[in-house]
């Protein structure tokens, strides 16, 4: 259903014309941009569900958008085989002038779906979402769980082929979350091809036959989604040793620093008189 070949993203800042030209003539690492992505492959059957886990900054999201078609690779090719609904960011693809309703329109036109299968959705649309008493006034006015309670219910009751969720699911209410994650699992027991990208590895788990683990732009692991998950869970819990440690360090080489010019140091307990102890 996706195939990934060999993709590469780079992102430039150009703040103005004067940039541009120079950026044109010179080859320099400043001038090279970021790249957030770099040689990235891998396919996603029909009726798969893979999880996209990594550190802020990996290019998960980044990812997704260019499987999306809402960005262009700077290298590489992506094929896809399905109509896509998406849920990349709060808010995106909805005008925000318009109703929920008016939305509701908007989006399922945007994913290929005719006005008569969005009327035969929109019932269900709304009433999965719960926003029954805001679905005529402006998106503008929603809160953050509206929105994405909203979006979910767009972009999964209209049964699409491929559905894709870029870190959504932690805005909103957990009675709500556990509705999104049964719908989820509705939709791949009946054999839609999803993507999956979260911060939250016990849903990863619960949910992907695999898992890829994005790092700086690359793919450190992927496979069978346990062995990738316990990997990552493993390199997160050594980071923070190391970082444990070395906060350790600075606090002995505070002490240690402290004592060499003031001497031996004394914790007052609690309630205990500065008196007896002596300053100077």
């Amino acid at each position: 259903m996706i195939s990934v070949q060999s993709i590469t993203k780079e992102f430039r800042t150009q703040s103005d014309s004067l940039s541009t030209i120079k950026n044109f003539f010179l080859t320099s690492e400043k001038n090279k941009g970021f790249r957030a992505l770099n040689n990235v492959s891998f396919q996603v059957n029909s009726g798969e569900v893979v999880g996209i886990i990594g550190k802020n900054g990996a290019g998960k999201s980044t990812l997704l958008q260019l499987i999306c078609g809402t960005l262009k690779p700077t290298m590489g090719e992506i094929i896809v085989n399905g109509k896509i609904g998406a849920l990349l960011e709060l808010g995106a693809g909805f005008h925000p002038e318009f109703t929920g309703m008016e939305n509701i329109y908007l989006s399922g036109a945007t994913m290929g779906f005719s006005k008569k299968e969005i009327e035969r959705k929109a019932s269900d649309i709304i009433e999965f979402s719960g926003i029954d008493n805001f679905v005529k006034k402006p998106v503008r006015t929603y809160s953050s769980g509206m929105l994405m309670r909203l979006a979910f219910s767009i972009a999964t009751s209209v049964k699409p082929e491929i559905l894709i969720i870029d870190e959504v699911l932690s805005v909103g209410d957990q009675e709500f979350s556990r509705k999104c994650l049964n719908r989820i699992l509705e939709l791949k027991h009946s054999g839609t091809t999803i993507l999956f990208c979260s911060h939250s590895i016990y849903q990863v788990e619960a949910l992907c036959d695999r898992a890829i683990w994005l790092d700086r732009g690359e793919i450190k692991k992927m496979g069978e989604t346990k062995p990738v998950t316990t990997a990552y869970n493993e390199e997160l819990l050594l980071k923070n040793i190391q970082t444990a440690d070395a906060f350790s360090l600075i606090e002995q080489s505070k002490n240690k620093l402290a004592r060499t010019h003031f001497g031996e140091i004394h914790f007052l307990k609690n309630g205990e008189s500065i008196k007896n102890h002596a300053i100077f």
